[in-house]
C-alpha cells in the first residue's frame, strides 16, 4: 500500500480519494475549503492538511482533481503547492479536465524538479467516481504511468495510457466533443416525440435497443422526460471544457461546427438560470421555445 495525497474534494474528487483510502492506502486529503476535508476524515479516516504541500509531503503519488487551468496551478506550483512538498522520484496524478498547455506546461514544471507527471481525465461522472466506475485516459512518460495505474485502477473500470503528455486531455477533449452532439441529439429526439404526441419512455425503450442506443441515453432519458435536472455534470463545467476544445480545434485546425453550435445552446441554458443543472438540460432549451 502507499502513503498518497488527495488534492480536491468535490462531487468527483471527494469518492475517488474515499475508494484509495478504502483499498489500504494512508490517504492525506487537502481541500480549499477545510470543512469538506474535515468531513472527509470524519467518514473515511486518513489526515487533512492545511495546504497543498503540507499534504504531499512523504506521498509516493499526489492526485489533483481540480476545477480548471488556475485551480491546478494553485496547487501544484508557489511555496504552498504540492512540487514543493514533493520528493525526487514521486509521481503527481491530474485528474482535472484542463487544457493541454497546462498539461505540458506543468509536466515539465513537474520534470525539472524530479517529478512524474501523468495528465489522466476522467469520464463517468459522479455515478463514476461513487461506484469506483471511471473511464480514465491517460498521457505521460510511459514508466511513470505504468507505476500511477497500479492506483489509479482503485476507481478505474478502464484507465489506459493514450500517448505522451498532453494525450489524456486532448482525448478528454473528444469525450466532450462526443457528449455535446449526443446530448443534443437526444434532447430533440425526446422533445419530437412529446410534440408528436408520443410517450417518451415508449419511444426510448425501442429506440436505445437499435443504433440510436447510448449512455446517455440509458443515463438521462427518465430524468429528462421528468423535467429533473438537479444532479450530475453541470452546464457551467461543460462549457469551461467545451471553451478548451474549440480553442484547441483553433490551434490545430479541426472543424468542429456542431460542438460550437452546442456550446450556444449551453450559453442558452445559462440564461434560463440553468448553469448548474445536468448537461441533460439541453431539453429545457427546446421545451421553452417551442
Amino acid at each position: 500500500m502507499a502513503k498518497l495525497a488527495f488534492l480536491g474534494l468535490g462531487v468527483m474528487g471527494y469518492p475517488m480519494a474515499g475508494h484509495l483510502q478504502a483499498a489500504g492506502h494512508d490517504v492525506t486529503v487537502y481541500n480549499r475549503t477545510a470543512t469538506k476535508a474535515d468531513a472527509w476524515v470524519k467518514e473515511h479516516g486518513g489526515a487533512a492538511a492545511k495546504t497543498p504541500r503540507e499534504a504531499a509531503i512523504g506521498a509516493d503519488l499526489v492526485m489533483a482533481c481540480v476545477g480548471n487551468d488556475d485551480d491546478l496551478r494553485s496547487v501544484t506550483l508557489g511555496d504552498d503547492g504540492a512540487f514543493a512538498g514533493m520528493a525526487d522520484g514521486t509521481l503527481f496524478v491530474d485528474h482535472t479536465t484542463v487544457s493541454a498547455a497546462v498539461t505540458r506546461e506543468l509536466f515539465q514544471a513537474a520534470a525539472d524538479k524530479g517529478i512524474g507527471f501523468v495528465d489522466a481525465p476522467v469520464s463517468g461522472g459522479q455515478a463514476g467516481a461513487e461506484n469506483g466506475q471511471l473511464s480514465i485516459m491517460c498521457g505521460g512518460v510511459q514508466a511513470q504511468y505504468d507505476a500511477a495505474e497500479k492506483v489509479i485502477t482503485t476507481y478505474a473500470k478502464l484507465c489506459r495510457r493514450i500517448g505522451d503528455s498532453g494525450a489524456g486531455q486532448v482525448t478528454k477533449m473528444c469525450n466532450q466533443i462526443a457528449i455535446a452532439g449526443l446530448v443534443q441529439g437526444l434532447s430533440e429526439a425526446l422533445h419530437f416525440a412529446d410534440r408528436a404526441g408520443l410517450d417518451g419512455e415508449s419511444v426510448v425503450e425501442v429506440i436505445s435497443q437499435g443504433a440510436a442506443g447510448s449512455w446517455q441515453m440509458a443515463n438521462r432519458y427518465k430524468t429528462m422526460i421528468a423535467d429533473e435536472f438537479d444532479h450530475g455534470f453541470a452546464v457551467d463545467w461543460m462549457r469551461k471544457d467545451l471553451a478548451i476544445c474549440l480553442a484547441t480545434a483553433e490551434e490545430n485546425g479541426a472543424s468542429l461546427p456542431v460542438t460550437a453550435l452546442v456550446d450556444q445552446f449551453y450559453k442558452d441554458v445559462q440564461k434560463l438560470g440553468g448553469g448548474r443543472w445536468d448537461t441533460s438540460s439541453l431539453l429545457k432549451r427546446l421545451t421553452s421555445v417551442g
